[in-house]
């Protein structure tokens, strides 16, 4: 029987495709970075057509670099960016514009208002979320708005609506399937979290056609057969996963009160809250984290706008380093950061202040601040708001957090994690796979196709990398923690 899984990873800023063999262990990985499309401020779009040639490309690619064929492939894994939105002709398969990013903001009037309507609480009780742009449901509705004749052409079901993990099946299976795992469709605001099936109740208050929605399937089996032209012969897809759920799995997070974060774009913490999803009174999410067979479990969530992005604006826009890598070296150039705190609100502020009219500042600015300064504030809040989301995370769940599982790329960077385990005050702990989110898109599909037999199995393939364990006191970090929540409240909107 084949031991290799290819897990397609497509993310934000980039489509990946990594090969991994039995023991989790990665055998080949290839990579390619697509273009951010930024029409307005605030609006953030992506070609559809480039995400699926960088993702079939470096599929290809990886299965090159291993030396292996398709028949060494036990099966594909899909994680993919979440609440990225976009619509097609079912006929054509032509998307009808640009895919919509889940950091893109410009449907935050609608859902300001949509929050302090009569539907509410009932809109966060059915589906366990905040009412925000971020979510899909109103990229939707605005697509059918002002795409002319998107709306009509939707009730007659001549379009198809997906996140990119339904895109991505769509083209690898030419056309015949049009479904999406659960994981994804709870970030919709349109999936009733406890029944998992699309609300017509949500269905009505959004303005969406059901007509125009995915067939509905878990995390972990026989999903869809690829077209044998793509890769030499069939593969089945039998693992799929939002990037965040998988990396929840593929850290081994699989015991309620286990918690991960992962730096990556954004910064997004899940923490296993078991059988049944917990309600949050601090303004989390409360999500799917996977089902498999007849077992659904839940988790809460804290989502984080703006992570590694900001390193990438340092890089970017203002040109202080060449290479994301280099933030490090200059952070460690200065001793502290000196008052100057970054609060990178370029989307708005995320979990747990929901305020999609935020935008970042920088305070504390005096004559000797310097670009060392900058970047060190800059990773600094990356650690603050992920302390923002545990300290939520805790009052909701009643569980202190006995260690942070992490991962993404930032989690390479030795500065933050040690900062990020002072202000929590909890062991931060790296696992020698750093690639979780593809490792759990990888190890759902394996245990459709009886590469691991069980959870367990998988669990004894966590390895710890590095731990890094709290250096400082609470009394010493308490002042810092004042100064980045007034930084907070100078960039929220009044």
């Amino acid at each position: 029987m084949s031991r290799f899984v290819l897990a397609l990873d497509q993310g934000t800023t980039s489509s990946r495709a990594i090969v991994f063999d039995q023991r989790g262990t990665i055998r080949s990985l290839a990579q390619r970075e697509f273009r951010q499309i930024f029409p307005k401020p605030g609006w953030v779009e992506h070609d559809p057509a480039e995400i699926w040639e960088s993702q079939l490309a470096v599929a290809r690619e990886a299965m090159e670099k291993a030396e292996l064929a398709a028949g060494d492939i036990a099966g594909i894994g899909i994680t993919n960016q979440r609440e990225t939105t976009l619509i097609w002709d079912r006929k054509t398969g032509e998307p009808i514009m640009n895919a919509i990013v889940w950091q893109d903001r410009r449907t935050a009037d609608f859902c300001q208002d949509l929050a302090r309507g009569p539907d509410a609480g009932r809109i966060q009780e059915t589906t366990g979320l905040v009412i925000d742009a971020y979510f899909a449901g109103s990229k939707i509705r605005w697509m059918l708005d002002h795409v002319e004749g998107a709306r009509e052409r939707a009730e007659a079901g001549e379009l198809a609506f997906g996140t990119i993990d339904s895109w991505l099946v769509w083209k690898l299976t030419g056309g015949r399937e049009h479904l999406t795992d659960v994981s994804n469709a709870c970030r919709t605001l349109l999936l009733n979290l406890e029944s998992l099936t699309w609300d017509r109740e949500m269905l009505r208050l959004f303005g969406i056609p059901a007509a125009l929605l995915p067939e509905l399937r878990p995390n972990s089996g026989i999903l869809a057969e690829t077209e044998p032209a793509l890769f030499g012969e069939s593969l089945p897809i039998a693992g799929m996963a939002g990037d965040q759920h998988a990396a929840l799995f593929g850290q081994a997070c699989h015991r309620k009160g286990l918690a991960k974060n992962t730096y990556g774009t954004g910064c997004f913490m899940l923490m296993n809250t078991g059988a049944e999803p917990v309600r949050s009174r601090n303004k989390l999410l409360s999500t799917l984290a996977w089902r498999i067979g007849d077992r659904t479990e839940y988790a809460l969530e804290g989502s984080i706008f703006i992570a590694g992005a900001v390193v990438q604006w340092l890089r970017d826009q203002l040109g202080i380093i060449r290479e994301s890598s280099e933030i490090e070296a200059l952070a460690n150039s200065v001793a502290d950061n000196d008052g100057v705190y970054f609060v990178p609100a370029f989307a708005g502020l995320g979990a747990p202040h929901w305020d999609p009219h935020a935008r970042g500042t920088v305070t504390g600015l005096t004559r000797g601040s310097s670009k060392g300064h900058l970047a060190r504030a800059a990773l600094e809040s990356i650690a603050f708001q992920s302390y923002d989301v545990l300290t939520a995370m805790t009052a909701d769940s009643g569980i202190d957090l006995a260690e942070l599982r992490v991962d993404g790329g930032a989690s390479m960077n030795s500065l933050l994690m040690q900062f990020q385990a002072d202000l929590l005050g909890v062991p931060v702990v790296r696992p020698t796979v750093s690639e979780t989110t593809a490792l759990g898109a990888a190890y759902l599909a394996g245990l459709a196709t009886g590469v691991w037999q069980d959870q367990s199995e998988i669990a004894e393939n966590w390895i710890e990398d590095a731990r890094f364990e709290p250096r400082k006191e609470r009394a010493e970090m308490r002042p810092l923690i004042d100064g980045w929540q007034e930084a907070v409240e100078r960039t929220r909107s009044r």
